[in-house]
Order: C-alpha cells, then sequence, then structure tokens
C-alpha cells in the first residue's frame, strides 16, 4: 500500500495529536494506540458519509462487532506528532464490513502504520443480524467510492 495516495481515493481523513500518556518508555507510541486511532478515523469517516453510529444502535439496536483486526508498523511516531488517519471502506457484504486505515505524519506524510478491521453487525445479543438498509447503502456507497 503506498502513502502518495494514488492507489485508493481516501474516503475519510481524520487528525489527531499524539499525547504523552500514548507514549512508552521508548519515547513512542505505545503499539495498542494506533488500533484506537483506527476507532477515531473509522467514526469519522461514518460521520462524514452522514453515518450515525451512536443513531443506528439507538434506532435499529444493531452494533458493528470487530471480529479481526490488523496492524503493520512502519515508522514510529514520537510525542506531540501530528498524524493523518486516512480510512476507506474496502467492502461490504450482508453483515460484514471491511475497513483500511493508514496512519501518515502530518509534516511529511511517512506511513507509520496501517492495518484493516472487519466487523460483523449483531443485535444486543450478541448475534449476527442484517444490516439496516440505509447503513448498507451509505457504506456500500462509500466503499464504491473508495474503489474509484
Amino acid at each position: 500500500m503506498s502513502n502518495d495516495g494514488a492507489t485508493h481515493k481516501v474516503a475519510g481523513e481524520t487528525r489527531v495529536r499524539v499525547r504523552y500518556a500514548e507514549t512508552d518508555q521508548m519515547g513512542v507510541v505505545y503499539y495498542a494506540n494506533y488500533l484506537v486511532w483506527f476507532e477515531v478515523g473509522r467514526s469519522e469517516l461514518m460521520r462524514q458519509r452522514g453515518l450515525d453510529y451512536k443513531q443506528m444502535e439507538i434506532e435499529t439496536g444493531c452494533l458493528m462487532a470487530v471480529v479481526e483486526a490488523n496492524a503493520r508498523y512502519q515508522a514510529p511516531a514520537r510525542y506531540d506528532d501530528e498524524l493523518i488517519v486516512e480510512t476507506t471502506v474496502t467492502g461490504v457484504r450482508g453483515p460484514v464490513v471491511r475497513f483500511r486505515y493508514q496512519i501518515l505524519r502530518a509534516d511529511d506524510r511517512t506511513l507509520l502504520c496501517e492495518g484493516d478491521t472487519v466487523h460483523v453487525v449483531v443485535g444486543r445479543d450478541m448475534k449476527r443480524c442484517a444490516m439496516p438498509r440505509k447503513y448498507a447503502a451509505l457504506l456500500s456507497a462509500a466503499a464504491s467510492h473508495a474503489a474509484l
């Protein structure tokens, strides 16, 4: 995956700044924080695409459970770095949604981490259920947009 934007259309971009508490004894970002930033990027992408995740939970009782998460670390982020979280929807099939992420340092666009998550729509009973139509349409449109 390239960090020049040529291989995919970015569907969402969010910026975060590394806090001191997010670094480890070596002065670099603790690895698990990248997964937190994946979530920030995913939530903001959904908001940017007109999807209100909280409202979906309230209206439909549906949740999107993470069933798989992968991260590949390329370079370290450090305290006070401004980061860009680029998020795309890479697929929607029934109740399964896939997202891809790239985290870049804002000042030089160095790729720091890339990864993906897979989500399954479940009810409050944690059993798989159908993706609500409204949300399926919007996420599918985001996936199609990302493929351009």
